[in-house]
């Protein structure tokens, strides 16, 4: 009996997935984007990238008060997670991209950060709405595995990755 529970546990278990989920939020003066394992297993060394430049609004990242951006500028600051990154990464004024090299995340861990996001397209170029993030990417990569995931109008992007670290 305890053979027939076990394999059909084994037959009808979900797939392990590092699901990650990352969200947008504007805020003044510093917006946040926050980056989350959804999924049921850790996840191993890999890069996910932002990238902004397809975005709706044409997205920049203002870190300076010299450059781009308009008004208040925001470096960019890690606020959760740094733990779970091999490094900070450097971001210009202007920038719509920025790559994080993390180094495992943990199922349910989050990684956030803060910084100033501006938009190049539209009329509230401080502010940035849900729908203005619509189009921006979320790239992730592995050794042997890419995925790429579509910020919607509700800010936020889903990539399932099935990549699990073991």
């Amino acid at each position: 009996m305890k053979n027939l529970v076990a394999v059909l546990m084994l037959t009808t278990a979900a797939p392990a997935a590092a699901d990650i989920s990352v969200r947008f939020q504007e805020s003044a003066p510093k917006d946040s984007f926050v980056i989350t394992n959804a999924g049921t297993c850790p996840l191993g060394n890999i890069t996910l990238t932002l990238d902004l430049g397809a975005s709706a609004a044409g997205l920049i990242f203002d870190v300076t008060g010299a450059g781009a951006g308009v008004s208040v500028f925001q470096p960019l600051e890690i606020i959760a997670g740094q733990e779970y990154l091999a490094s900070v990464p450097e971001v210009k004024d202007g920038d719509s991209e920025i790559s994080l090299p993390l180094q495992g995340l943990d199922a349910g861990a989050t990684v956030a950060f803060t910084i100033d996001v501006d938009d190049t397209k539209g009329t509230t170029a401080t502010m940035i709405s849900g729908s203005e993030i619509t189009g921006a990417q979320v790239v992730l990569k592995s050794r042997a595995v890419t995925v790429e995931a579509e910020f919607g109008a509700d800010a936020t992007a889903f990539a399932p990755f099935s990549a699990c670290s073991v």
